[in-house]
């Protein structure tokens, strides 16, 4: 048992210097922008670089759509499967696994190709292409949504709760919204989180549809030209994504009890 112990704490040991020791290199570069001085100058010039702000904004406003449009994309689908159609829900569930095997180059070569043209020419404008991006990035992070809302959808009992909503008159407008997305508030935070962390990010696609204006591009050109500013958004990159991810374990630690809303 001892024996066991020791090698277990071994290779924890291993996997976090595996993952520490570079960050801190990194986080120790980037504090070297002044010579001979421990500063956070290159974290001073990120953020008051104008495009670090204006990249960053655009790339949280369009997680915030694709959130939106995830959701009532995932919920009533995943949902309806789950009460009437649950012979469907491997074929569903293949296909939401699908963007973990196509590469995000071919999706967006994809997009590009067919609503370029007529009859949509969806990238001729401005709005067209940031709608464009939003349907990508909801296909690029619909297994984290769809896995996150049929665990949720899993956990409660859908039939007994949709009978007890019908008997007392309730439609189904008022079934989804006011019994099962509450019931799914947890579920649905964390697909959210993990979407935002994924979009803000996220380089390939934006990089083809609207180029430095999204914060993964802005990111990969700042890398090319400034070497302590890159290390520094480097780390400011990852403070974020852990960021998301902390408040995920924060909104799901919240839900200690098993009472189910719209049951009272």
């Amino acid at each position: 048992m001892k024996r066991n112990t020791f090698w277990s704490w071994l290779w924890v040991a291993i996997g976090v210097l595996y993952f520490v020791v570079p960050l801190i290199a990194t986080f120790d570069f980037s504090l070297r922008a002044k010579k001979g001085v421990l500063s956070f100058l290159a974290y001073e010039r990120v953020f008051k670089d104008p495009a670090f702000w204006k990249t960053f904004t655009f790339s949280l406003e369009m997680a915030v759509l694709t959130i939106i449009f995830s959701i009532l994309l995932v919920v009533p689908t995943v949902f309806w499967i789950r009460l009437r159609l649950p012979q469907l829900r491997m074929m569903v569930e293949f296909i939401t696994m699908l963007p973990f095997v196509v590469p995000a180059i071919v999706l967006v070569f994809g997009l590009i190709r067919v609503f370029s043209g007529g009859p949509f020419y969806l990238t001729n404008t401005s709005y067209g292409t940031n709608a464009l991006l939003v349907a990508g990035y909801i296909v690029l992070t619909l297994p984290f949504m769809f896995r996150s809302v049929d665990t949720g959808l899993a956990a409660i009992d859908v039939r007994s709760l949709t009978e007890a909503a019908q008997s007392l008159g309730a439609g189904w407008g008022t079934i989804l919204f006011r019994v099962i997305f509450p019931n799914l508030r947890v579920a649905i935070l964390s697909g959210a989180f993990l979407t935002l962390a994924t979009v803000v990010g996220e380089f390939t696609i934006a990089s083809f549809l609207v180029g430095i204006n999204a914060f993964g591009p802005y990111m990969s050109l700042v890398g090319q030209n400034k070497t302590y500013e890159s290390s520094s958004l480097a780390i400011i990159s990852f403070l974020m994504t852990w960021a998301f991810l902390g408040l995920m374990q924060l909104f799901n630690r919240g839900k200690t009890d098993g009472s189910l809303a719209g049951a009272r």
